[in-house]
């Protein structure tokens, strides 16, 4: 067994920053020091906005630092879904979007070193040959020459590939350190009140002209219904030595399904999947493929990460909620947070600027939540919420279940999760369990 830390977190520190202990002021107040939080500030920053960033621990320390770190627009096969549930000019949008972050990523990289590597990734499928012809249709009508690949060298039995050339792979940890030193950030500061567009930490007041909440899941619950559109989601992977090499990047259309990429000497597989607060095959189920596909690999390191998921695909970034004019949010990127985060900065700095942006409406937080999803969601929390039990999530009530591979009380309705002592690993809850 390899070390329990990610393969970005154990090669890269970052320098800490201070906890903040005066009241102050500032035209932007970012919540939330992951590699969202981190671009959108750089962003304002560039464009001459004062703000500030604060991290309730240290940043990089959620999601962003423990992503496989793939930067693609290829989310799955995803374009035809959009074509039918959108439209083409919305899936061009999103298209468009996803491809310009990775030109944004390649700028980054020049000015700070993040082992920037340019590779093909395809999103391969075990279930449907005719899925991959629907999104190969889709692209077309789209304008973006796709290539389809039927024989892959990973072992994993499929009935082909769908290729976007020329996307990237890179380290996160890297790039954080690099724009982090560009920004005025508070660390170990917990926003415990939003009113308005002030906010009480534990020992200060931060007083803003607008606020981005971009915390992973968002937590001011009185708007958004954000517990109610979308759910998360748990992955696993490992980084193994002395296993194959892929030129390329690949993953499985299925949610449960696998994915391949290299970083040096060391292959990554990520998978295990299921719903926080559900069964699913986690460390096990890698471990077993290593030990059936790559019998004379050594596990160097092993971690997890969460993503949240939206009601039909889609992140949600723009205003909060109809009713909160001045705080604006950038949540639920579906996996694909590298590419998410960059179009976040991108649209929240055009919104905060007063420039008009083509993706307001794509990206709408509150647009339509009548999608199948949306009684999934409410069918888990009710039965959870009814569940007899002792340990209760402190975000809405709901029953926790116990995570026998990572030792934490897990919440199946909104992926709220707690270490064996009660104590806050992710949000939305807002404090411990204890």
């Amino acid at each position: 067994m390899g070390k329990h830390e990610s393969l970005w977190h154990s090669t890269e520190k970052i320098d800490s920053f201070d906890r903040l202990k005066k009241d102050i002021k500032t035209e932007v107040l970012i919540i939330g020091g992951g590699l969202c939080g981190l671009l959108t500030a750089y962003s304002l920053k560039e464009k001459g906005v004062s703000c500030v960033l604060v991290e309730k621990g240290r940043i990089m320390n959620g999601v962003s630092g423990n992503t496989t770190a793939k930067i693609t627009a290829q989310h799955g096969l995803i374009y035809h879904k959009l074509l039918k549930s959108m439209g083409e000019e919305k899936a061009k949008l999103y298209l468009r979007i996803n491809l310009e972050a990775i030109g944004k990523f390649e700028e980054l990289s020049e000015k700070y070193s993040c082992d920037f590597q340019k590779k093909d990734n395809f999103v391969y499928s075990t279930e449907s040959f005719e899925k991959l012809q629907n999104e190969m249709k889709a692209l077309r009508l789209l304008g973006y020459k796709a290539e389809f690949e039927r024989s892959l060298p990973i072992p994993v039995d499929s009935f082909g590939a769908v290729k976007f050339s020329s996307q990237a792979e890179f380290h996160p940890m890297m790039l954080a350190k690099g724009i982090a030193g560009e920004i005025q950030i508070y660390e170990n500061t917990f926003v415990r009140a939003v009113a308005g567009t002030t906010v009480r930490t534990d020992e200060a007041e931060i007083t803003a002209k607008k606020i981005v909440v971009a915390t992973h899941f968002p937590f001011i619950n009185n708007h958004g219904a954000y517990f109610m559109k979308m759910y998360q989601h748990r992955s696993y992977v490992l980084a193994l030595s002395g296993a194959a090499h892929y030129d390329g990047m690949y993953v499985d259309d299925r949610k449960d399904g696998m994915s391949f990429r290299n970083h040096g000497e060391l292959l990554l597989i990520g998978g295990g999947d299921h719903r926080t607060g559900k069964k699913g095959g986690n460390w096990a189920e890698l471990r077993s493929f290593k030990n059936a596909c790559y019998p004379e690999s050594k596990e160097e390191f092993f971690w997890a990460t969460q993503d949240c998921m939206t009601l039909d695909g889609v992140p949600y970034i723009g205003q909060y909620s109809k009713n909160t004019p001045d705080i604006y949010v950038a949540t639920g990127f579906n996996k694909w947070g590298m590419t998410g985060s960059m179009a976040a900065a991108e649209i929240l700095t055009d919104m905060i600027t007063g420039r008009k942006t083509p993706y307001e409406e794509l990206f709408l937080p509150h647009r339509s939540m009548l999608k199948p999803q949306l009684f999934l969601n409410g069918f888990e929390t009710a039965v959870n919420f009814l569940t007899p039990t002792k340990k209760r999530c402190p975000h809405l009530g709901c029953a926790l279940k116990w995570n026998s591979a990572e030792h934490s009380w897990d919440c199946p309705c909104h992926g709220s999760r707690f270490s064996e002592k009660g104590e806050l690993l992710d949000n939305p809850s807002n404090g411990n369990l204890f």
